[in-house]
């Protein structure tokens, strides 16, 4: 069975993990998991392990687009071979040897704790603490057999690190998806996508500081049939009030997509193209 190293931000269990093994599921690989603190290291390990795939997030249905993230795949110069749609669904989990009656606190991420206020509202005999991981405050109740913790993250956590789960789906709303973007090396990226298969495309450019120069990037992309999925600014940092912009396109028909960014390359400033991969599946 072949193996594949893939970075990821947070440690085993977390939605990073969960991503990354639905993402190759049906496959037949292993994955080892690099984890790291940060997605600076992320992509650290990605720049230095040339043959290491990463799994990146970098859009929330509810929170939205991790800005950082953008800046850091524009600078690695990596490249985008895949997606992943997962639904975020929080669970409460906690020591197997103790249930509700011996909680005391209960320890995730601010934004997982965020999402599930409702449910906290209900309890409010808990004490609520931020850690900087969903999956870390499970591995650290395990590790260290907190009595009276609990920890908020994902079901499957539960699995790795041998806690009980208490209530499963407590997340407030249902329609909570984050997507993640799967990076490789520029060099190697043809080792591990399919181009023939390819129907979605993300794309940065920056545009000269003039009247309609977004408008006319729409136009062309529009007569070229494409579907922008998606538009992102950002501020160009020491050029006030100019921005560059990221874009994900959707075609059908490979050959046209690529005739539009022929037209639209000399309308822009600079012109990036971030990778082109098949549309990703949506999982639980």
């Amino acid at each position: 069975m072949e193996t594949k190293r893939i970075a990821i931000q947070g440690v085993e269990g977390c939605y990073h993990d969960i991503a990354a093994h639905r993402y190759f599921e049906g496959e037949a690989v292993r994955l080892q998991l690099l984890c790291c603190d940060t997605f600076e290291q992320v992509f650290d390990t990605l720049r230095d392990d040339p043959e290491a795939l990463a799994m990146v997030a970098i859009e929330n249905t509810l929170a939205g687009s991790l800005l950082h993230n953008y800046e850091l795949l524009r600078e690695s110069g990596a490249t985008v071979i895949g997606e992943h749609k997962l639904r975020i669904s929080h669970s409460i989990m906690c020591l197997p040897d103790e249930d509700w009656t011996d909680l005391r606190e209960v320890n995730s991420h601010p934004v997982a704790l965020m999402q599930c206020r409702r449910f906290l509202s209900r309890h409010k005999e808990l004490k609520v603490v931020e850690v900087t991981d969903t999956a870390g405050a499970a591995r650290d109740i395990s590790q260290l057999w907190l009595h009276g913790h609990a920890a908020i993250c994902h079901k499957d956590a539960a699995k790795t690190y041998n806690l009980r789960v208490l209530e499963e789906g407590i997340e407030t709303n249902k329609h909570n998806f984050t997507r993640f973007l799967v990076l490789a090396n520029k060099e190697r990226a043809g080792l591990y996508r399919d181009i023939r298969k390819a129907n979605k495309a993300s794309v940065e450019f920056t545009l000269p500081h003039e009247e309609g120069s977004l408008s006319a990037i729409l136009s062309v992309l529009s007569f070229y049939k494409l579907n922008l999925t998606k538009i992102q600014s950002l501020p160009i940092i020491g050029k006030e009030w100019q921005y560059m912009f990221y874009i994900d396109l959707s075609f059908s028909d490979y050959k046209r997509y690529r005739q539009a960014l022929d037209a639209i390359a000399p309308l822009t400033s600079e012109l990036k193209l971030l990778g082109e991969y098949e549309d990703g599946k949506q999982t639980l």
